[in-house]
């Protein structure tokens, strides 16, 4: 066999073990019957590929199913303990760096709190490096054992003449974190926007999942969200960030640190929220000093009539405004609000948000779309970090880059 020949055969070995293992990431556990029924492979095919994926340790058998009238299937799944990926959640109050099995089962993680405004970049990789270097020697891993790492940054990326991160929330313009990160961390690593990642990962493994088209709202001082797709979301095409918190909700309204006026992100950020809450009648100042904890804070007072309900039924509304928005512009499947600040608020204003989309949405589309919280707790945007490595190794076929 010329070399030629031996090279697409590899290929093709590859891009059936790459779809077959996708498969199964996304969907399983599910049966090799199942496999063939779904990929068009042969069965000699999907047989010879599954038992070199048992054998190479990806995935395993998991018990049996009965099938119609016939003999009880058995159901692969892909292996968590395949392998260990790190994910880096850069926010503008922390740096939350989680170590997850390959399923994305959570680990361990490590919270380095931040003040966001003209955040160091050399500062910024210190703590990333060092916080990885916790994670894994917290369950006695080698760093060089991790099949990579993936940095979530709320910003754009580029790819074209290097990975350059322009996050003006931070005060960074064509950034090189990347190369900063990889002369201390030898393994693979990725960086891409916080918001598109964490989209995959609640389409994957939280709220999301199921759908066809979801909308990830990522909540916290400041506001985006990621479009994502069930048509092949392995491919980074499929998930698209928008610059919703910049969306302007408010004619002539307050002034947002983009330089417009009437921005959602002015009145549904952190930030604002508290700062509106300070300025009402009868609020009280806050026991605690960072945003964050401040933000539950608010929300765990808001147990009857007073400035907290107000400040949160105002919170409400303005959301629920930029949700109807969303919906009348891209029709979804579903919302979810997700990161830090959707969850703190997101189970006591739900009901409102909910209420005030239905008065502002189309009713021919806000019918379909189901609004809910993230289910992925707080390591949710490190988890989407994650996915950066998982989707390179499941394309490679589940073999380890270099």
């Amino acid at each position: 066999m010329n070399r030629a020949v031996q090279q697409t055969t590899r290929d093709l070995r590859r891009h059936n073990r790459s779809a077959l293992l996708s498969h199964l990431y996304l969907h399983g556990p599910v049966s090799r019957q199942d496999l063939i029924r779904e990929s068009g492979l042969s069965s000699a095919t999907v047989s010879n590929v599954v038992s070199d994926l048992i054998n190479d340790g990806v995935v395993a058998e998991a018990g049996l199913v009965g099938s119609d009238g016939g003999r009880p299937r058995t159901l692969i799944r892909v292996r968590g303990d395949f392998g260990h990926v790190a994910g880096v959640d850069i926010g503008e109050t922390h740096i939350q760096i989680g170590l997850f099995d390959y399923t994305l089962g959570t680990i361990t993680t490590e919270t380095y709190p931040v003040a966001g405004a003209g955040l160091e970049p050399e500062s910024v990789a210190r703590l990333v490096v060092a916080g990885v270097g916790e994670v894994v020697s917290k369950v006695g891993l080698d760093p060089t054992d991790l099949l990579g790492v993936g940095v979530g940054v709320p910003g754009a990326v580029t790819a074209g003449g290097g990975e350059l991160v322009y996050a003006p929330t931070l005060g960074w313009q064509a950034t090189p974190l990347a190369d900063m990160l990889r002369r201390d961390i030898s393994v693979p690593l990725y960086v891409d926007n916080c918001a598109r990642t964490l989209g995959k990962a609640e389409m994957w493994r939280g709220a999301g999942r199921g759908a066809a088209r979801a909308v990830v709202a990522l909540l916290g001082v400041g506001v985006g969200a990621a479009v994502t797709t069930a048509a092949d979301p392995l491919r980074d095409a499929t998930s698209l960030t928008s610059e919703w918190g910049h969306t302007v909700i408010n004619v002539d309204g307050r002034p947002c640190r983009c330089g417009s006026r009437g921005c959602l992100e002015a009145y549904v950020g952190a930030k604002a929220i508290l700062d509106d809450y300070l300025g009402l009648p009868g609020a009280r100042p806050f026991e605690t000093a960072d945003t964050e904890s401040r933000l539950a804070e608010l929300v765990a007072r808001a147990t009857g009539p007073g400035p907290e309900a107000e400040i949160l039924d105002r919170t409400a509304k303005y959301l629920g405004i930029g949700i109807a928005n969303l919906i009348n512009l891209l029709n979804p499947d579903i919302v979810v609000l997700s990161g830090w600040a959707g969850a703190t608020l997101g189970p006591a204003i739900l009901p409102a948000v909910r209420a005030t989309v239905t008065r502002h949405a189309l009713g021919y589309l806000q019918g379909q779309v189901r609004i809910r919280v993230g289910e992925l707790g707080p390591e949710a945007v490190a988890m989407g970090a994650a996915t950066l490595p998982v989707v390179r190794v499941l394309a490679n076929g589940g073999f380890p880059l270099a």
